[in-house]
């Protein structure tokens, strides 16, 4: 939680201030998630802190919304490139994804909790970065997102807005899709895929995740016959969410 708390600060994420006269702060709070490794074994524990979003009013503090989530046939679509042309798949995290846009609405917030003992009753966070939670905040980072994509000699594709393609000058072909805050990126040109992963990172707080191993609830095993992909652990963690009894299944 210090750790998260400590990249907030640093991005200058908000600033204390007295709430105004007629505003009402947005709420928050603390998320707690397990990562696990392939293993089935505890990478780490993850905190997030994030606002309450559903506390925002339309036409207040939040206008338009929009989601980068990619359509599971451009999934399909790109697995199947990698796996017949034997292209490299590779995952990249960004970290703290929503934070890389500068907020344009006038926002309130409460005070983290177990972080204010130094602040007076009335003192709130006014917004400057666009955080988890706020309903205005995947449309901010993917804008800023697609405007560099777009800067590095990607096109955009119409019929999916998550899906990024790049033909170069010597006629190899760079794709990437993205799904929040999670890239993968197939191509068959190492040299190109070396060059974009340079130019995110200096755009970007970039984690390289290797090759694909997990993405869209879909596990990736790769091997020298192929690609293989299965949803078995999508289906375990579904059921462990909801408290029912696993089943038997069979591919």
């Amino acid at each position: 939680m210090d750790m998260e708390m400590e990249a907030l600060d640093k991005n200058n994420t908000w600033e204390l201030v007295p709430l105004p006269n007629g505003k009402k702060p947005v709420g928050c709070k603390w998320v707690y998630t397990v990562k696990y490794k392939a293993d089935g074994s505890i990478e780490r524990y993850k905190p997030r802190f994030v606002a309450k979003g559903f506390t925002q009013t339309y036409g207040v503090d939040y206008s338009d919304t929009f989601a980068p989530v990619a359509k599971m046939n451009t999934v399909r679509v790109i697995l199947s490139l990698a796996a017949n042309y034997n292209w490299n798949l590779h995952q990249f995290d960004v970290k703290n994804a929503f934070l890389h846009r500068e907020l344009e609405e006038e926002i309130y917030m409460n005070v983290p909790p177990g972080y204010g003992e130094h602040t007076t009753v009335n003192t709130v966070c006014k917004l400057k970065k666009a955080l988890y939670g706020l309903k205005q905040s995947p449309r901010a980072w993917f804008g800023r997102f697609t405007k560099v994509m777009v800067g590095l000699g990607f096109k955009q594709s119409q019929g999916d807005h998550t899906l990024f393609v790049k033909h170069s000058e010597t006629g190899g072909v760079t794709v990437l899709l993205v799904y929040v805050d999670d890239i993968i990126v197939t191509c068959d040109d190492e040299e190109e895929q070396k060059l974009l992963s340079q130019h995110l990172a200096k755009e970007f707080k970039i984690k390289t995740l290797g090759k694909l191993k997990y993405f869209f609830g879909i596990e990736v095993a790769h091997s020298k016959k192929g690609i293989f992909i299965s949803q078995q652990k999508y289906i375990t963690d579904l059921l462990q969410e909801t408290g029912k009894t696993a089943c038997k299944y069979t591919n």
